[in-house]
């Protein structure tokens, strides 16, 4: 079968694989029917998140069919059409039982303190062989999917797999409640589905910081008011729009591949891009770009930075924007001094994910509006240097089987 393999930084390919087979009891296989590409993947390509196992197929969204069952998996049979939760879970450790789904146990074969495991990732996170590929083993399977209701299409289900989800649960760890100011920094997918979160969970504003202006025109279409950084300081622009006081809450859609500006007056002195550029190196140091291909954030604080700067004081940020275990540039004292509360991490998908689906499939909410391209699997590879380029448009790819 077909399949997005990672052998280096900077260096993916399509490469012909082995079909996957039932491992475990608790194992399904999966006919992939879409898949897509995230910004965390890129991270990988990029370097910012390392290291990686060579061989490793990419990808963690995915929906399918199911193909075969393992023994142990009571709840799903073959036939069935399901979402693939983009975190591992085995569903009977105490995380799993709170809910707390994404710090499992016993899914990352690393061991209990390895942290969440997640399909196509690093090796700290399992390694488990991603969703970009025509077919897929999914271990723990009966914790790690959903059966999809008619009502809810393929194309609907590809953003239910991580990215509705995951901005779902940057505004809980936002703390975002009714009449809440609320900034939201990134205007990619994540950071969208971040803005249509907010507003559903109560948000009376939410403001939105990015440079790219085909984002932030999706963002101005959820009614959203946009910041652009590279024309204006959004940290001055917030505190003018909230009368001085700054914000109730902030999501971190962003993570360790943002960028400062380059030009106007939130543009770095020198000193402070000094510290970016240590910080790239401290986190992506063995970063290959080939040009303009494979370039890693140059500012991997910023968000963090801004962040801080615009919440009010005893305010509230969510971080679902994915950063590196070596990154270790935050503004402690800073945050400290406002009484803030900062909460982080990757989605508990399988608690989270059920309502959502719900959501869409009642039809009080289409998520596909998000999707911009569309490609073939074939394609896959032209469809990642694009994406990674930050090109026009470019906000959402999802890859289509067969």
């Amino acid at each position: 079968m077909k399949a997005v393999v990672w052998h280096g930084i900077g260096d993916i390919r399509l490469d012909e694989v082995s079909d996957p087979t039932i491992i475990e009891p608790t194992d399904a296989v999966v006919r992939i029917t879409r898949s897509a590409i995230c910004g965390t993947d890129l991270h990988f390509v990029r370097g910012t998140m390392a290291p990686m196992n060579e061989g490793t197929i990419l990808g963690h969204e995915a929906v399918g069919v199911v193909m075969e069952v393992g023994d142990d998996v009571r709840g799903f049979s073959a036939g069935d059409r399901v979402v693939i939760n983009s975190t591992v879970s085995c569903g009977t450790c105490r995380y799993c039982r709170e809910g707390k789904t994404a710090q499992c146990d016993v899914a990352n074969p690393n061991g209990p303190d390895a942290g969440t495991c997640f399909f196509g990732g690093p090796a700290s996170t399992g390694p488990v062989n991603g969703l970009q590929a025509e077919q897929v083993r999914v271990p723990f399977a009966q914790n790690t999917m959903h059966r999809l209701p008619d009502t809810v299409s393929d194309e609907q289900g590809i953003l239910l797999s991580d990215i509705f989800p995951t901005g779902w649960f940057g505004a809980e760890l936002a703390g975002v409640k009714r009449g809440d100011v609320v900034a939201v920094f990134g205007a990619g997918v994540v950071g969208q589905f971040a803005i249509a979160s907010a507003f559903k969970q109560g948000a009376g504003r939410v403001i939105v910081v990015d440079h790219d202006e085909t984002r932030l025109a999706m963002a101005l279409a959820q009614n959203a008011e946009v910041v652009n950084f590279d024309t204006e300081d959004p940290v001055e622009t917030i505190k003018h729009l909230t009368a001085g006081v700054g914000v109730d809450a902030v999501i971190d859609a962003v993570g360790v591949d943002a960028q400062h500006a380059t030009q106007g007056p939130a543009a770095p002195d020198d000193a402070t891009a000094a510290e970016f550029a240590a910080e790239v190196e401290q986190v992506a140091p063995d970063a290959a770009p080939q040009g303009d291909q494979w370039v890693p954030g140059n500012a991997p604080s910023q968000a963090l930075r801004w962040a801080v700067e615009v919440v009010a004081k005893y305010g509230r940020i969510g971080v679902i924007g994915v950063y590196s275990p070596t990154m270790a540039s935050f503004p402690f004292g800073e945050a400290m001094l406002k009484n803030l509360t900062i909460r982080m991490g990757n989605c508990d998908h399988h608690s989270v994910t059920p309502p959502l689906i719900d959501l869409v499939a009642s039809g009080r909410f289409d998520p596909t509006a998000f999707i911009t391209e569309r490609e073939g699997i074939t394609s896959a590879i032209e469809a990642y240097e694009a994406f990674d380029r930050r090109e026009a448009g470019w906000t959402k790819v999802e890859l289509i089987a067969g």
